[in-house]
């Protein structure tokens, strides 16, 4: 086969992070009619396949909520890929004997770049025009990772820190797949290509040239397999977010489809047991996609489903009546998505990013829907006017491969000058943003942030202090004309407004209680320790700075998403165990190690969990009961009413709006009865030395509550604290911890 045979026969099939117009395996018998000028080993029935695996993930990213588990039609794309390579290799080791590596690797260069640089060049444009600055460093980093086929190791490596998490999406983190199929086309025809050559060698004697060759193959592809399923379940046990993204814990996943391209007879020959088989199949990937979610196991045994789902799919028997697998799948419409799939699967992420951040765009369905069509438009041109015409070109095809990898390099290398130019143009602004945010924190203007009054209203065993109630009147507000129209840090640079010593806290599915020491060390000072998930980090500064300040000695004891409580997480996912486990290792050091002064404690509001309701009652049970392992000690707490939640980080809309219309209605950010109150009430009023800090007036009046207070950003994203307006609230938290050590 010529190479601008096997290019047109590539682009007969195509799907979302894989191997986007592989070859296609020999036909299957029975199978339905192919398209007129395909090839005959084309089983258009992967079509629509493809489709299924393309709308599940994209479906999955514009409505997370409604398809929890989408993020499985990638391991669908991984079982197509493994098959198609697979079986177009092994063809060409059993007719020619050899594979010709550099035409395999120019023909997937053709195939996939030019339509994956056009989006990268797409997402660097994003990032110098319309993206905030406090994305640019994760954007640069990552797009460069993604140009060169790296972006899963660049996003296990990040996986780890938790607050990662809870920064905007990069522009290209979708090409983690992408980056990871890379690696397998570069590998794989590697190993069969030795796995051959070994067994042509060593095994032909007893067994003959060519069954040697199969065994050898079969033999390697089974037990690479086997190891990289066993290393994803033990991965996926102990470092899931590493082992979501890693190549070895995912090969398996590849290896599914090889071993179903090698063995036919795993294959079906009737048609009952194939529509048996497929439908099958099909239930079991469509099944996973709403049953699984984000505290699913994965990929490990749970991948299971959606890989051997695909694999019944694709040895499914397609014959040729209506209400076969085969035939449905290879209808019109799955087929013109399978079509379109690599471009819809590269268009729909920026563009989900990016459009939160465009003047005028809001998230409403319509919105949404809207956006969908766009990319379904996108994808179908650049498929029509990049990928086939890339493919097809006569000037590029017909030369030698080494004209392809010098078409990579240099489309790297000038996507790569592109990225550093967007840094040398951005970083400036980054940096003058990040001084002045360093400037008006180490010296905050009268009135700023939380200074601005009013303050918090405290409750403690002496009465509730209505010090600053609300509401307030307007003379005992604190203000400043020179704040007007501030906002610190800007829009633009909100997101990036975090704590320092991240080391501080403890990763999702980490169970380890590490504790981290700030301030005095002086035997004789008084010790104090801040205690809690994700809002309690959000105050670290301020507490560093009242310790420093006070001479107290600071320790702190933090999990992401993990408040200080006794009310154990009943799932059986992997956080939920290291929480329960972290909580238990804490109670643990709590009475261990001599009494503290004061502790500290702050904690997510749930908003599905009210304090009138079941869920509530317990965690306000569960709060006091926390406590009181160390009030029964002598230790006073001071706790706080959690800050209200948005339903989108209000720094977008403050980048488009007037700081006017950036609110959040009273009703819809804060938690009713919040269980933290009632469990504040429950501790007092048993004669604990418990106090209640709530700032409920500093963030909100009586309908709405605010995006910018006093000058000072509030929020960071949707319910995390900005650095600076944490620190503006030390003042507060100082007094009640003075009041609290009182004797």
């Amino acid at each position: 086969m010529s190479s601008a045979q096997a290019d047109a026969a590539e682009g007969s099939n195509r799907r979302v992070e894989v191997p986007w117009g592989t070859m296609q395996p020999t036909s299957l018998r029975g199978r339905s009619a192919a398209p007129s000028g395909a090839p005959a080993h084309f089983l258009p029935h992967i079509q629509g396949l493809r489709a299924i695996a393309v709308l599940l993930v994209v479906i999955y990213h514009f409505w997370p909520g409604r398809l929890t588990g989408g993020y499985i039609g990638v391991d669908v794309f991984f079982v197509i890929s493994g098959f198609l390579i697979t079986q177009q290799l092994s063809r060409e080791l059993e007719r020619t004997g050899r594979i010709t590596l550099p035409s395999f690797w120019a023909k997937r260069v053709r195939r996939l770049l030019p339509a994956g640089l056009l989006v990268l060049l797409f997402s660097v444009i994003m990032t110098l025009t319309v993206m905030p600055l406090s994305a640019l460093a994760e954007n640069v980093k990552e797009i460069a990772a993604s140009t060169f086929y790296v972006e899963n190791w660049a996003l296990a490596a990040n996986s780890v820190d938790y607050l990662a998490a809870s920064n905007d999406a990069s522009l290209v983190q979708h090409y983690w797949s992408l980056s990871l199929e890379e690696q397998f086309y570069l590998i794989w025809p590697i190993l069969l290509l030795a796995a051959s050559l070994f067994g042509v060698k060593r095994l032909s004697a007893k067994a003959g040239a060519a069954k040697g060759r199969w065994n050898a193959m079969i033999t390697l592809v089974v037990l690479v397999s086997v190891v990289s399923l066993v290393l994803s379940i033990v991965f996926t046990k102990n470092d899931p977010a590493t082992a979501y993204f890693v190549t070895y814990t995912r090969v398996w996943e590849f290896g599914a489809g090889a071993i179903l391209a090698l063995i036919p007879r795993l294959r079906p020959t009737r048609a009952w047991a194939g529509n048996l088989l497929g439908y099958a199949g099909v239930v079991m990937v469509v099944g996973a996609a709403f049953v699984f979610d984000r505290n699913t196991a994965f990929p490990g045994y749970a991948a299971l489903v959606p890989v051997l789902g695909t694999a019944a799919i694709i040895a499914s028997h397609p014959s040729g009546r209506w209400f076969d697998v085969g035939r449905v799948l290879a209808s019109r419409v799955p087929r013109f998505i399978g079509d379109i799939s690599y471009s819809l699967y590269l268009w729909h992420w920026p563009l989900i990013v990016v459009a939160p951040f465009v003047p005028g765009w809001g998230l409403s369905i319509y919105n949404r829907i809207a956006l969908l069509a766009i990319c379904f438009v996108l994808a179908w041109l650049t498929k029509k006017f990049v990928e086939d015409p890339a493919r097809q070109w006569r000037f590029w095809v017909a030369r030698k491969p080494r004209f392809s990898f010098s078409f990579m390099l240099a489309g790297m290398a000038v996507l790569a000058l592109l990225i550093g130019g967007v840094w040398g143009v951005q970083q400036p602004k980054y940096q003058a943003a990040a001084d002045q945010l360093a400037s008006t924190v180490a010296s905050p203007p009268d009135c700023f942030g939380a200074a601005s009054g009013p303050g918090p209203v405290v409750t403690s065993l002496a009465g509730t202090t209505a010090s600053a109630s609300a509401p307030l009147a307007a003379a005992a507000l604190c203000s400043n004309a020179a704040l007007a129209g501030t906002i610190v840090p800007s829009p633009g640079f909100g997101n990036a407004d975090r704590p320092a010593h991240p080391e501080c806290l403890v990763t999702l599915n980490d169970s380890g209680l590490y504790a981290c020491h700030f301030g005095s060390t002086d035997p004789a000072a008084k010790r104090v320790a801040l205690i809690g998930d994700s809002h309690a980090y959000a105050l670290l500064e301020p507490f560093i700075q009242l310790a420093t300040d006070n001479g107290w000695a600071l320790t702190t004891y933090i999990k992401g998403g993990c408040p200080w409580n006794t009310d154990a997480l009943q799932g059986a996912d992997a956080f939920s165990v290291s929480c329960n486990t972290w909580r238990g290792n804490l109670t643990t050091e709590l009475a261990t190690v001599a009494p503290y002064d004061a502790v500290f404690t702050a904690a997510l509001a749930d908003a599905g969990a009210p304090g009138t309701s079941a869920t509530g009652k317990a965690l306000a049970t569960g709060f006091s009961a926390a406590w009181n392992q160390v009030t029964s000690r002598g230790t006073p707490v001071v706790t706080m009413v959690d800050n209200p939640a948005w339903s989108d980080d209000p720094n977008k809309c403050l980048r488009t709006e007037a700081e006017a219309d950036c609110v959040e209605p009273r009703a819809d950010g804060l938690v009713a009865d919040p269980p933290v109150g009632v469990a504040a009430a429950a501790s007092i009023a048993a004669g604990e030395k418990v106090t209640l800090l709530d700032f409920t007036s500093t963030f909100c009046n009586t309908n709405d509550c605010y995006a910018v207070i006093g000058g000072a950003n509030v929020y960071r994203d949707q319910d995390h604290l900005t650095n600076t307006f944490a620190t503006t609230l030390a003042p507060y938290l100082t007094s009640a911890l003075v009041a609290a050590m009182a004797p």
